[in-house]
């Protein structure tokens, strides 16, 4: 089955009790017998971070699927992801557990607005964030991640427009950064991170005055974090714009004994493993997305006893999506991911 797009946030998944030791070792047993790698992104469900063999974002997943031994990729994440992983390791199979869990995000721009916008800047170089789909992808110059995206735009020559997308909020903590006016973002979002707002962030930062902030740039309250730090309502040292790689790095050396994250919540689960003496306090702790709970344990069992739901790219498609990827890594420090 190929993956389709999903343009609206499902009504959300229940969240099941953990499945237990006789279901992760079916899982693990059925894996191996189909000579399949699984990998979690870091907001699964804690059950499905567990038992997979790698778990990170999107971007060192795909990478550790292009360099598996394994015949067959199983993807516990959202459809982008899965195609990523299908982009740079073509000749494998990549299985997604389910086929609707799909990304408000990605899907926030098609490859017929992106050309159309880009008929609008002749000239202008292309910035996709990976979390786009492979048709968006094809359609870019160059891609980035929420830890690179910095280095990727700077790249650009200052007479070159650039066109970035499709989220507003790293468009514009991009755009802060560099102070580039020629810089145009796509009025794009991912909900969950979206809904993470500054008002929640401030009230959490009152509370708790000694904790760091670690706040993903795709949230809302991005800006309002850098506010924060610069009227000193927050010591600057404290307030950390992270990618959720950056963040499981950043646990590990922080010296602070309680942490307010601003992300999905699920990367409370491997950043309370990665650093169990640290307190971390979701800023939000019903930012959870029902896409990434749709990878439930069921449907894990599902996909590696029965191989649903592959994921198909057409190979011109992929192609161009891998380009657009492959320079991204030549600019330099490709990060952990979104």
């Amino acid at each position: 089955m190929s993956v389709s797009t999903v343009s609206t946030a499902p009504a959300g998944a229940p969240e099941a009790a953990d499945p237990g030791p006789a279901w992760a070792e079916e899982v693990r047993a059925l894996a191996r017998r189909r000579d399949a790698v699984v990998l979690a992104h870091n907001y699964q469900l804690p059950e499905i971070q567990d038992v997979a063999d790698h778990v990170g974002d999107s971007l060192a997943l795909s990478r550790i699927a292009a360099e598996s031994d394994a015949e067959t990729i199983v993807f516990c994440g959202v459809h982008f992801m899965a195609e990523t992983a299908k982009i740079l390791a073509p000749q494998k199979t990549v299985l997604i557990p389910d086929a609707r869990a799909g990304c408000s995000l990605a899907d926030s721009i098609t490859a017929e607005q992106l050309r159309e916008w880009k008929a609008e800047h002749p000239g202008a170089v292309v910035v996709s964030y990976v979390n786009t789909t492979a048709a968006v992808k094809a359609e870019t110059d160059v891609c980035c991640t929420s830890s690179n995206a910095v280095e990727v735009v700077a790249s650009v020559p200052r007479e070159r427009e650039v066109l970035f997308l499709p989220d507003q909020f790293l468009g514009a903590h991009v755009r802060r950064v560099l102070d580039r006016a020629d810089m145009h973002v796509w009025a794009g979002e991912c909900h969950v991170h979206a809904g993470i707002n500054g008002r929640q962030l401030a009230d959490q930062a009152t509370a708790h005055p000694d904790a760091d902030l670690f706040v993903h740039p795709e949230c809302g309250c991005a800006t309002s974090a850098l506010y924060l730090a610069g009227t000193g309502a927050v010591p600057e040292s404290q307030v950390k714009i992270l990618s959720t790689g950056g963040m499981i790095d950043a646990a590990r050396a922080t010296g602070a004994k309680e942490v307010l994250v601003a992300t999905e919540v699920g990367m409370l689960h491997q950043l309370r493993r990665a650093a169990p003496e640290i307190e971390f306090r979701a800023v939000n702790d019903r930012a959870s997305c029902s896409y990434m709970k749709m990878i439930t344990a069921d449907a894990l069992l599902r996909s590696v006893r029965d191989g649903t739901d592959e994921v198909h790219v057409a190979p011109e498609l992929a192609a161009r999506g891998r380009a657009a990827v492959q320079r991204m890594i030549e600019i330099g420090n490709p990060g952990s991911g979104e």
